[in-house]
Formats: C-alpha cells, sequence, structure tokens
C-alpha cells in the first residue's frame, strides 16, 4: 500500500469515529473534573501564556479549546474533516479563537520557527517514520520552545513505549524529561493500567 492509500484509509477510520470520540472521558473533556485535571497538567508543563501553541492531532479539539482558554494563542490541526469540522463548532460553542486546519501531521504545512510550544497527544504512535516526523516538527518550534509529546503503550499492544519517544527525539533538543501519567486517574477517567506517560524537551 502506498503512502497516499495509507493517508486515506486512515482519515476515513478518523472521520467514522469523529461521532463517538468526545465518549472516552479525557477526549471530550465533559467532566469538570478531568478538564481542570488536564488544565492543572498543563500548567504544570507549558510556559505561562500569551505563548504559541500548535496542537497536532486536534481531534475534536478538546485540548486546543482548554488551551485557548487558559491564554494561549491556538493552532491546531489534524487529517480528519469531519474531527475539524467537531473542533470549530467546539471552538465556536465556547467563543475560543483558535485557528482549526485539515492537515497532515506528518509533513504541516506551517512555517519555521513560529512555535512557543508544539503539543502532540496520543497520535506518534500512530505515525510512520515517527523520527523523521518529530523532526519537521521541531523545525516550527520557536528557539527556548518545547515538545510536549503525550503518548502510551496500551494493553491492546499497540503504542509507543517511552523509551522509543525519547530515541525519536532529535539532537537539537534538549532538557528531555519524562513524567509517567499512568497512576493520574483524574486524567483519564479512571484507574489505567497501561503505561502513559508526558515526554518534554526543550529546543
Amino acid at each position: 500500500m502506498g503512502k497516499k492509500d495509507s493517508a486515506r484509509r486512515s482519515r476515513g477510520y478518523w472521520d467514522n469515529e469523529a461521532s463517538t470520540f468526545d465518549e472516552e472521558p479525557d477526549h471530550g473533556l465533559r467532566d469538570p473534573l478531568i478538564r481542570q485535571a488536564w488544565a492543572d497538567e498543563f500548567d504544570s508543563l507549558l510556559p505561562s501564556p500569551p505563548a504559541e501553541v500548535l496542537d497536532i492531532g486536534c481531534g475534536t479539539g478538546s485540548l486546543s479549546v482548554l488551551l485557548s482558554s487558559m491564554g494561549y494563542t491556538v493552532t491546531a490541526i489534524d487529517s480528519s474533516p469531519a474531527m475539524v469540522a467537531l473542533a470549530r463548532e467546539k471552538a465556536k460553542s465556547a467563543s475560543s479563537l483558535v485557528a482549526i486546519h485539515v492537515m497532515d501531521a506528518c509533513r504541516p504545512r506551517l512555517g519555521p520557527r513560529q512555535f512557543d510550544v508544539i503539543m502532540c497527544r496520543h497520535l506518534l504512535w500512530a505515525l510512520p517514520e515517527p523520527t523523521k516526523v518529530v523532526k519537521r516538527w521541531v523545525e516550527m518550534l520557536a528557539p527556548g520552545g518545547c515538545l510536549i509529546l503525550i503518548e502510551g503503550h496500551w494493553g491492546t499492544g499497540v503504542g509507543m513505549h517511552a523509551g522509543e519517544v525519547t530515541g525519536a527525539l532529535p539532537p537539537s533538543l534538549t532538557d528531555v524529561t519524562v513524567r509517567g501519567l499512568s497512576d493520574r486517574a483524574e486524567l483519564w477517567g479512571g484507574r489505567t493500567s497501561d503505561e502513559r506517560y508526558v515526554v518534554v524537551a526543550s529546543r
């Protein structure tokens, strides 16, 4: 299967998932306690606003809207038109000025050195050639900017272990830290035995 066919299948899969995506507690953030837990997590990870944030693989936009409400200037991208449509509706309902675009996460059509923070949650594991992808993302970081990768390895056998993610980082990133999130039930809407974590690295 060629890259275009693979990308088309991926978009189709996520388009089909869009209508039920927010039913997962950590996707929809419908519970105020879960929403606040993510706000607290970002408050500890991100520089103080104002700052330019790129949310890669934004899905239905829950985290993008949350970050906007915290005072960040947010650009969000996702390859699924259905996901982006829902994200735009969510941003509009929240009177949030998030710029949301249909765009390939592997090759974002965005300029270099423009974002203070690039964030991606639960997507890198599903992308081909993650080392090359992360290198492209880092090129969009402003000097002193940080990359935040929230990932995991699930009981189903899919995902990336933390060491695999840190191994995909280019040498230009320094001060790499890994924080475990598996025991943070308040982020996920319940206890989990999966390996869940966040990798933070600065340019």
